[in-house]
């Protein structure tokens, strides 16, 4: 089973969108650190506050009108339903035992246990992170917002730490699809495009 084609464009576009908004965010941050460090230059993008703030402002609607986009599509079409259900934390713990085993299954075009929970975790995680920059970027006029958040520098926290969660998940996919290269292979071509014993030998 492969995905279909607006699956993969909103993908492609949410990881454009997701760097951009990362890296700007670490130019943002640079400029008022919560912490006692800064990210590299390097790894930033604007150059500067103006600039990291120009490049987040303007790729948030980037990332937010793709998102609707991909939410539309996966509730109209049963998408979700067919891919990211059903939810049961028992499949979770037998796919971490497999992960220990170094036996985890991942057929091109499905997601298993762990995957599907970080789907569904990383989409809520998406509408936190806009909500929450919505609130630091408009803090007078979304007063109630900011103060859902617990104020404007708890807001700030919350924004890092949902970043940090972002992270983390792009870096467990970036993991999977070295690990299952058929799999990267059909998010472009919609099928896969490697044969199964490549997969096999992946790990």
């Amino acid at each position: 089973m492969g995905h279909p084609l607006i699956v993969r464009v909103t993908h492609w576009v949410n990881a454009y969108a997701m760097i951009c908004m990362i890296m700007s965010g670490w130019a943002i941050y640079n400029a008022s650190p919560l912490f006692p460090f800064h990210f590299p230059a390097w790894a930033t993008l604007g150059g500067w506050l103006a600039g990291g703030v120009a490049w987040h402002l303007a790729i948030m609607w980037l990332l937010v009108i793709n998102g609707l986009v991909y939410v539309g599509y996966g509730l109209v079409s049963g998408y979700f339903r067919r891919r990211l259900l059903p939810l049961q934390p028992t499949e979770v713990l037998r796919d971490l035992r497999d992960v220990a085993a170094l036996r985890l299954r991942h057929p091109v075009g499905e997601y298993n246990a762990m995957q599907r929970w970080a789907y569904v975790g990383v989409l809520l995680l998406g509408v936190l992170a806009v909500a929450s920059g919505l609130a630091l970027w408009k803090p007078v006029q979304l007063a109630a917002l900011t103060a859902a958040f617990g104020g404007y520098e708890t807001a700030r926290r919350v924004h890092f730490a949902i970043m940090i969660c972002i992270v983390g998940f792009i870096f467990g996919h970036l993991v999977l699809a070295v690990l299952f290269p058929r799999t990267l292979a059909c998010m472009i071509t919609g099928r896969a495009g490697l044969p199964a014993a490549a997969e096999q030998s992946s790990q």
